[in-house]
């Protein structure tokens, strides 16, 4: 199917501020979270969302309270787009007890089943299963409510990828996989692990409906997201998008990522998702500049506070983590 554009149809100015507001919100977190990685206050791996803000905004706002999403260990921006509490995002990252899991997540692992967000996964490609799984947990219950599973162009190659949504098919489940195509698993380029490099054809080939997207104009992926969602409430379900896209840098935090090519990433960041949604904010609604500004600086506010709430959060103890870890 060929590549899906941003719709030109009218846009309120609530809405268009909901996509702006979502994706620079994404973009701070992360771009605060790696200072505080530098700082030594988080530990463990830090996978940044940077370039693929528009992916999880245009998904999320498609969605409904009552759906569910399932994440990747490249989360962050999956769960501020669902709308997660940034106090608790980041105590989860500094391993606070007032983190969404007592910090014994962190990074890869935030989750809040409570509103459906059933969490990040440090193994490529295990959210798949677990996305058809809700599914078809809904279907039996008689909801007509979506499941969507962020995945990555490397778990397109795993075995589940192909199991999970052909599950999914043969029982018609209200399930979209979205694969986030930032083009490298790690540092192998797509080009060097499939002869097909457009992975929205995988569905094709199972029957399943299929679409490209431009990742990085988070209207286009609300268009297309929201036709997705349609189809599965009908009970045509499910559907695959792949969103193409890039990273700004490389695998994790401290991945340089000197092997993207300087030019390509050039070409992304003159498409940088964050100023496309700023900017249809600006062009198709009466705000101004100044509007514009004290939204950076609420979300800059907001941040700042959670990292002051997270810093003087305590910690689990020794024994209450024992405790926990017994009963599993």
């Amino acid at each position: 199917m060929a590549k899906k554009s941003s719709a030109s149809n009218a846009y309120s100015r609530e809405f268009l501020e909901k996509i702006f507001r979502t994706a620079h919100k994404i973009r701070v977190f992360e771009t605060e979270g790696i200072k505080l990685y530098r700082q030594g206050l988080i530990r463990g791996y830090f996978h940044p969302y940077l370039g693929q803000e528009g992916i999880a905004t245009g998904v999320c706002a498609a969605l409904s309270e009552g759906d569910y999403i399932a994440s990747t260990h490249r989360g962050h921006g999956h769960c501020i787009a669902w709308g997660a509490d940034v106090k608790k995002m980041v105590a989860e990252l500094l391993q606070k007890d007032t983190g969404y899991c007592k910090g014994y997540g962190g990074s890869m692992h935030i989750a809040d089943i409570s509103v459906g967000n059933l969490g990040a996964n440090g193994i490529v490609g295990a959210g798949t299963p677990l996305g058809v799984g809700a599914a078809l947990a809904n279907q039996i219950r008689g909801s007509d409510a979506v499941t969507v599973t962020f995945s990555t162009d490397g778990a397109t190659n795993n075995g589940t990828f192909l199991e999970s949504l052909n599950l999914a098919a043969i029982w018609n489940l209200n399930y979209v996989l979205v694969v986030e195509n930032n083009q490298y698993a790690v540092s192998t380029p797509i080009e060097e692990s499939t002869r097909e490099p457009d992975l929205y054809k995988r569905g094709l080939g199972i029957g399943v409906e299929s679409h490209q997207v431009d990742g990085n104009d988070p209207l286009a992926v609300y268009e297309i997201m929201r036709q997705a969602v349609e189809t599965c409430r009908k009970g045509k379900g499910p559907v695959l998008i792949e969103a193409k896209t890039f990273r700004h840098m490389g695998h994790h935090v401290n991945d340089p990522g000197k092997y993207m090519p300087e030019d390509r990433l050039t070409y992304y960041k003159q498409r940088d998702p964050v100023d496309r949604a700023r900017k249809a904010l600006k062009d198709m609604s009466d705000i101004s500049d100044g509007e514009i500004d004290a939204i950076e600086a609420e979300i800059a506010a907001e941040f700042e506070a959670a990292v002051e709430f997270s810093k003087n959060s305590g910690e689990v103890s020794i024994e209450e983590f024992r405790a926990f870890a017994a009963d599993y």
